[in-house]
């Protein structure tokens, strides 16, 4: 009985030693704060098309509306990592509604401006491209905070991928894919500006949807476009 005891009380004893050694208190729980964060890798935004350059006679028609996303690889240059270089890739469609019709084929398109008294139901070209953007970063984030400005802007580079245009006046529906008339290589200028989820971007086309072989009345199309929307960055 005195040996049972015994190995109960040493059992005990070392038990409690050994708890009293592993036991966590609220002075020794330490948070480590991340000083090699990086932010802002993945982009999703909604966007507003005005068509510029136009050939005479064409305007636009209601609302010609984008979206893309896709992923940023941040790259902090600077010890506060305020400053960084980011570079990504990812996909962008866009419509364009006005009343140059695309008549014709494929390989052999027919571009006319809609006379005001013909009405129709449908008269737009879309494209989706797959988009490579390279911009310069400022943010003033923390490893701690991040609701924060920033200002981000860069050039952005955009192949073509797929596009359709459509006219439809009730009479007869033409739907035109691969117009060979598309240029596929666009870029442009864009600057994003906002603080937290809310950011405005503005993207300027440095060059045109057609290439020099597309004419209307035999004058080159160089019509491009100004976006305008919303873009949200997610961690």
């Amino acid at each position: 009985m005195m040996r049972l005891f015994l190995g109960c009380f040493l059992f005990l004893s070392f038990f409690r030693g050994y708890s009293q050694e592993n036991t966590f208190s609220i002075d020794t729980l330490h948070v480590k704060i991340d000083s090699l964060y990086r932010e802002d890798q993945f982009y999703a935004g909604l966007n507003y098309n005005s068509l510029l350059e136009n050939p005479s006679g064409v305007s636009q028609e209601k609302i010609s509306f984008g979206f893309s996303a896709g992923f940023l690889r941040d790259m902090p240059i600077n010890k506060a990592r305020t400053w960084a270089i980011a570079s990504g890739v990812g996909f962008a469609f866009n419509n364009y509604l006005q009343n140059m019709s695309i008549m014709g084929t494929s390989q052999n398109p027919v571009y006319e401006v809609i006379p005001s008294t013909v009405s129709f139901d449908k008269n737009r070209f879309e494209q989706l491209r797959v988009e490579i953007p390279i911009e310069f970063r400022w943010r003033n984030s923390t490893p701690q905070e991040y609701q924060f400005f920033r200002i981000y802007g860069g050039v952005k580079f955009s192949y073509l991928l797929l596009d359709k245009s459509v006219y439809d006046d009730g009479v007869q529906r033409v739907v035109i894919k691969n117009n060979k008339d598309f240029e596929e290589f666009l870029y442009g200028l864009y600057l994003s500006i906002g603080y937290s989820a809310f950011n405005l971007q503005v993207h300027y086309a440095l060059n045109s949807f057609f290439k020099s072989s597309a004419q209307i009345d035999s004058a080159p199309i160089t019509m491009k476009a100004l976006s305008i929307g919303v873009v949200f960055y997610i961690l």
